[in-house]
């Protein structure tokens, strides 16, 4: 009788690897989401994918049941929502600075382990995070308007 091994390392937990490597992936497609949304100024587009995966971790903090921290991950998001929006009609810098900063948030959580439950998630999100934001930025410098 042979034990089938896992694919995956630590038991059936995803690596931080490869949850760099989908986070590259992921970042890529979302640099790439305003060409799919053509319709909208690229702004927009940016600006609602920031306050998505700002989101995210406030559905990880109902998973983890701790009122503090579903407080402080709802302030967050909010923090990032009023960044986005501000990138809007604002300057695109602020953009990048929204997604850069939210992946040092990222890279916080993953260090401190603040959301229980969330080993795989911070990387993943940083890497989509950072490739976003250095989309952004060559787009910017290459003289790509974000506004109509």
């Amino acid at each position: 009788m042979s034990v089938a091994r896992s694919p995956l390392p630590h038991g059936g937990k995803p690596s931080i690897r490869a949850a760099v490597t989908w986070g590259v992936v992921v970042g890529a497609i979302q640099a790439g989401s305003p060409l799919g949304l053509w319709w909208l100024d690229p702004a927009t587009v940016y600006a609602v994918g920031l306050a998505a995966i700002a989101f995210v971790y406030i559905g990880f903090a109902v998973a983890d049941g701790r009122w503090r921290v579903i407080a402080l991950e709802c302030c967050v998001a909010i923090a990032f929502v009023v960044v986005g929006a501000a990138g809007i009609t604002g300057s695109a810098w602020l953009l990048v600075l929204g997604f850069a900063a939210h992946g040092l948030k990222d890279a916080w959580q993953q260090r401190a382990q603040y959301v229980s439950g969330t080993r795989w998630w911070p990387p993943f999100c940083a890497a989509v995070d950072w490739v976003v934001a250095l989309a952004i930025a060559i787009e910017i410098i290459a003289g790509i308007h974000f506004h109509p």
